[in-house]
Formats: structure tokens, C-alpha cells, sequence
């Protein structure tokens, strides 16, 4: 009889273990980089009015913030992602994949971002134009995307960052002329609200120097 008790209780043990193991798991951060981009762009859904009212006027005024810093920036998601256009041409040299000084100054207000893990979602979207095969274009934005994830990696936290190379599969316009093929050379910086955003919104005051106390 003891013998079935010390069985039972080490099957029970497992099996609490293993249900711990798979709500870790579904709440596990790494899923956003088994996510496509346009799974990453419609996640975390905000459901409740009142979050989405606040995290909205928070993303208003952050996108506000980077047009007098003379960025191209647009609000997409019911005005819940801002999304940041950078042209290729400053952060590279033609046909190169290493990130020039323009490059980073051009990145560098985006560390204050990532200051506050689980505040933002950053993805990083790489795109060319239509020169050359389309396994060189996709290889040059898959190059040239980490080198901008390995710069925020090497001086801020990439928790948070997801790159995708996107070659020259999406086009903002013909690749008919030279202006036009610049315009389709670009990096797209979406800043998606997570968790900590969502639990300040809940509280009511959103603040991107606050540090989460919750894991």
C-alpha cells in the first residue's frame, strides 16, 4: 500500500511539473521569433477601451516625437504601432552591409526603446528594390537587417527585436526610376505595444522609463 502512495504521488509530482512546464512555455517571450511579420504586426491584441484609449495617446505622441526629430513616421493598428521609415541610403554605402556613422546616429534613439524590456516590440523590416536577382536582394536585406540587430545587440537589448528581410518583395512604388528605386530601398521600424505597455495602460499612467517589477 505505501508502495502505490510513494506511486501515485511521484505520478501526481510529473504531472504538476509538466503542467507548469507548458504554461511556461505558451507564456514563453521567444514565441515572437517563430511569429511571421504579419503575425508579430496583428500581436498583442488590446481588448480592453480603456488600455487601447491610453496606449493610442501614448503612441500619438511618440510618433509626434520622432516627426520633429525629421523621421518618416506613420500609426497603423487603430492608431496602436508606430511605424518609422528609414531610407537604406543612411544607414549603408551602395551594395555594402555594414552599418556606416550615419547609420547609427540614425538608430541611436531607438536604444531608449528597448531601455524598458517588454515595453515595445521592435521588428525590423529590410527591403530593396527590384535590382539584381531576387536571391541577391533578399541575401543583401538578410545582411543588411543583422547588422542593424547585431548594432542594437551590441549596445542595448535585443529581448524584444525581431528582424525580417523582406528583399525586394515589397515594393511602396514601380521600380521605374531612380527616385522610385531609392524609396523601395528602406527600413521599416514598427514599435509594437507588450506586456510592460499593457500593464502601465491597465494602471493608467504609461511611461517608457518605468522598470516592470512583474516577470
Amino acid at each position: 500500500m505505501h508502495r502505490i502512495s510513494q506511486i501515485i504521488f511521484i505520478a501526481m509530482a510529473l504531472l504538476i511539473v509538466s503542467c507548469t512546464q507548458s504554461l511556461a512555455a505558451k507564456d514563453h517571450d521567444d514565441d515572437i521569433y517563430e511569429l511571421s511579420l504579419d503575425e508579430n504586426l496583428a500581436t498583442p491584441e488590446i481588448k480592453n477601451d480603456k488600455q487601447a484609449d491610453r496606449i493610442q495617446e501614448f503612441q500619438y505622441d511618440m510618433a509626434v516625437a520622432f516627426k520633429k526629430s525629421n523621421y518618416e513616421v506613420e500609426i497603423m493598428r487603430d492608431d496602436e504601432v508606430i511605424v518609422v521609415t528609414i531610407p537604406a541610403s543612411q544607414l549603408f554605402d551602395p551594395n555594402d552591409t555594414v552599418l556606416n556613422s550615419l547609420g547609427e546616429a540614425q538608430l541611436k534613439p531607438f536604444l531608449r526603446m528597448l531601455n524598458n524590456p517588454g515595453f515595445y516590440k521592435m521588428l525590423l523590416v529590410m527591403h530593396s528594390d527590384n535590382t539584381g536577382s531576387s536571391e541577391y536582394t533578399l541575401n543583401l536585406t538578410r545582411q543588411r537587417v543583422n547588422a542593424i540587430f547585431d548594432w542594437f545587440d551590441e549596445n542595448g537589448s535585443v529581448d524584444y527585436v525581431v528582424p525580417y528581410a523582406l528583399g525586394e518583395t515589397d515594393p511602396i512604388v514601380d521600380n521605374n526610376s531612380v527616385e522610385n528605386r531609392k524609396a523601395n530601398r528602406r527600413l521599416e521600424i514598427y514599435l509594437i505595444p507588450e506586456k510592460v505597455m499593457l500593464q502601465q495602460a491597465k494602471k493608467g499612467v504609461i511611461n517608457i522609463r518605468q522598470k516592470s517589477k512583474e516577470k
